[in-house]
């Protein structure tokens, strides 16, 4: 099997990127983009941010949450820590984008 990067266009709210990756790895790929739109459109949708930059570190902010606290089963995540930290961050962002 070629595991040759290939360059592949998707599309994320509507915006279309050009990236590379195995035809090995085009299906988790894909997934993960639909994910992402799928997180990226809540939060637009939401009504409550407008700017894209910020919309997308939302959903980072938003799915890494979701993958660590899939990973705190062993109890040794501090899951309240990290919401904590991650309301200063939102304050701090929207003061840093305010108009």
């Amino acid at each position: 099997m070629n595991s040759k990067p290939k360059p592949l266009d998707i599309s994320i709210m509507g915006r279309t990127y050009k990236v590379s990756c195995s035809e090995a790895e085009r299906e988790a790929l894909l997934s993960a983009v639909a994910y992402l739109d799928r997180k990226m459109t809540e939060i637009k949708s939401a009504g409550r941010v407008a700017s894209a930059e910020r919309i997308a570190v939302m959903a980072a902010l938003n799915i890494a949450h979701e993958l660590l606290s899939s990973k705190s089963g062993a109890g040794s995540f501090d899951i309240e820590g990290l919401r904590r930290r991650m309301a200063a961050m939102e304050a701090t962002l929207d003061q840093a984008l305010a108009p």
